[in-house]
């Protein structure tokens, strides 16, 4: 449980500091928060989930756009998490952060920063996936195969391999 905790945690000060340091790219309606990347971890391990929503929270308090940003942006996130944890495949797992934020933080990003909403929604969504899908996917699949950070039973129920390895076929002769 402690050890549990301490992740949730360390995630959380992860999302929150790569948010803040990077805040020029991380806040407003065309944005790319590289710490979105961090919102496939659910998918490995149901930790990540509080640990996200807590990083988002104190990010979005950091961020200048008030009280809609810190309840709604962060509670984004949170479903976001929980419904990727719920994926029953990598790729499926990165949906959620993309169409949830593109969703819920695009339109009320436009609302009140006065971008079109449509707009809003498109710049918010296409960073995401350009984040999820080539940062977060790999990222965690290079985690994955690299450290005993993952429960080793939830990778294998996965079905999720070393990365880079290739099972050979067998054939009926040995050379």
């Amino acid at each position: 449980m402690i050890k549990k905790i301490a992740i949730s945690g360390m995630i959380a000060a992860l999302y929150a500091a790569l948010t803040v340091a990077l805040s020029p790219l991380s806040f407003g309606p065309v944005q790319f928060r590289v710490a979105e990347a961090l919102t496939i971890l659910p998918f490995f391990m149901p930790e990540a989930i509080p640990g996200l929503f807590i990083g988002c929270f104190l990010s979005n308090i950091a961020g200048g756009f008030g009280l809609i940003d810190i309840v709604i942006g962060s509670t984004a996130t949170l479903a976001a998490a929980w419904l990727t944890y719920k994926m029953t495949n990598i790729w499926l797992a990165a949906l959620p952060p993309v169409l949830i934020n593109a969703l819920a933080v695009g339109t009320y990003l436009g609302l009140i920063t006065d971008t079109p909403v449509v707009y809003s929604i498109l710049y918010i969504g296409i960073s995401q996936a350009v984040i999820c899908f080539c940062i977060g996917v790999p990222l965690c699949l290079l985690i994955a195969s690299r450290t005993e950070i993952f429960d080793r039973e939830m990778l294998a129920r996965r079905k999720i391999k070393k990365w880079g390895t290739v099972e050979k076929k067998k054939t009926g002769a040995n050379p």
